[in-house]
């Protein structure tokens, strides 16, 4: 892959957002690439969509950006639709078979790549996916096939964990090298990180600033640390940015990094307390002095990391979404339709939650609303909304916490930035326009 002169602007979008924001909508001077989500391999490895106007609305999306000079590649997966990837990708046969189903879409489409989201190999993911020892490896074998079977020119991406694949023993591979001769880029899906929890902890942590994380790997640096030092050419990583947080009933005073009570469902989440995964955080000559800090003046002073005010509604014993509070106290609190507690910015701006504001630089900015302080997490350098009267919490990325990672990313030296998805941006671009500026576009 030719290395391009500046970092690569892209964005995800999904195939649910098309009533409200037609594809003739984006404006895609501001993108290079746009990923169409999602296509959903079937138990036949065929390629099958979740909305009867998927195929419609991913020809009118090509059209469109094609005009404009972007590109598109279709993302297949996703968190509901990697239930059969494993099978997929299981002997030489299957292999064969699923990437030239892949191939007749590709054409169909006129498409200029393939991003695969199989979330994950290796281990379970969603409810009902099949999953084997032998994922990764099986993975490496049928990207080779993909690779020889779809045109030289085009595109291979995916979208990974903060973390390498995991091998059959369960622990992340040691040498990604391989990975990295067969994939364009990869995506690393920085967000999901504490979702909707009591007590809250950010979405989309940028690194581990405090050093006392529950969940160390789990962050943009160490994230592209994690990935490098496996072997993984830094110039093929892109960064994944979220335009949406996780709104949670809770009255704490900050935002959790270290939750002794909290442990995932897999084996991979036992190795974050480990030495094994601390020595990946960013440190030494790697990282030299990127600025940490931010322009915003309401940072929390979260200088320890510890779980918040420990009032009502944090009893830290039962993480994932909670029952969002009616409006206990006179506030407006933010209503989410999403049964994950998830919310877009543009719902925030939409609600009155956060207003828009401008710095002394003219700079763009917005501050809280409708009874919600923003106020900021050093430890993680994002933003939190924070409502007494509303009883919650909302972590979530902004203009300011999203020009911080898009800097870091350009100046590391990764490929580019990845946003998901473009319709919870503003009308106006907002959130794009800031990384945009914040990488020098």
């Amino acid at each position: 892959m030719d290395s391009p002169q500046r970092p690569l602007l892209m964005g995800y979008y999904p195939d649910w957002v098309g009533d409200q924001f037609p594809p003739e909508n984006i404006d895609f001077s501001r993108y290079d690439w746009v990923d169409f989500a999602f296509a959903v391999p079937n138990s036949q490895f065929q390629l099958e969509w979740d909305d009867d106007e998927a195929p419609r609305l991913l020809s009118r999306l090509v059209a469109a950006a094609h005009t404009a000079g972007t590109k598109v590649k279709l993302s297949i997966g996703g968190w509901t639709g990697s239930k059969y990837f494993s099978p997929a990708v299981s002997t030489a046969e299957n292999r064969k078979t699923f990437a030239s189903n892949i191939l007749s879409v590709y054409r169909t489409y006129d498409l200029d790549g393939i991003d695969i989201d199989w979330e994950y190999p290796g281990h379970k993911g969603n409810d009902g996916n099949l999953y084997s020892p032998l994922d990764t490896s099986n993975f490496l074998a049928f990207l080779k096939v993909l690779r020889a079977t779809l045109p030289t020119t085009a595109k291979i991406s995916a979208a990974v964990q903060t973390i390498p694949f995991l091998g059959g023993d369960g622990d992340p591979i040691p040498d990604t090298s391989e990975f990295g001769k067969v994939f364009d880029w990869i995506l690393l899906m920085n967000y999901d990180t504490w979702e909707s929890t009591s007590p809250p902890g950010p979405n989309a942590p940028l690194y581990d600033a405090c050093n006392n994380s529950t969940q160390p790997a789990s962050s943009a640096s160490a994230g592209v640390v994690a990935w490098v030092e496996s072997g993984f050419p830094l110039s093929k990583l892109v960064l994944g940015l979220p335009s949406y947080g996780y709104v949670q009933r809770s009255s704490s005073e900050r935002l959790i990094t270290r939750w002794h009570q909290l442990r995932g469902n897999h084996r991979w989440h036992e190795h974050e307390d480990s030495e094994k995964h601390h020595e990946h955080q960013p440190g030494g000559d790697f990282w030299g002095n990127w600025g940490h800090g931010h322009s915003g003046g309401d940072d929390d002073d979260n200088d320890d990391g510890s779980g918040g005010s420990g009032t009502s509604g944090d009893d830290g014993e039962h993480p994932g979404p909670s029952p969002l509070p009616a409006n206990p106290g006179g506030g407006t609190p933010v209503v989410v339709d999403d049964s994950d507690n998830q919310v877009q910015f543009r719902e925030l701006v939409e609600q009155g939650a956060l207003v828009l504001s401008r710095g002394e630089d003219g700079a763009i900015q917005y501050v809280g609303g409708g009874g919600f302080e923003r106020r900021w997490d050093s430890c993680s350098e994002t933003p939190f909304l924070r409502s007494t009267a509303s009883g919650q919490i909302i972590t979530y990325d902004d203009p300011e916490s999203l020009a911080l990672k898009a800097r870091f990313a350009k100046d590391v030296g990764m490929l580019g930035i990845n946003v998901f998805d473009i319709h919870g941006d503003t009308d106006g671009g907002h959130l794009i326009d800031a990384i945009r500026d914040a990488m020098k576009m």
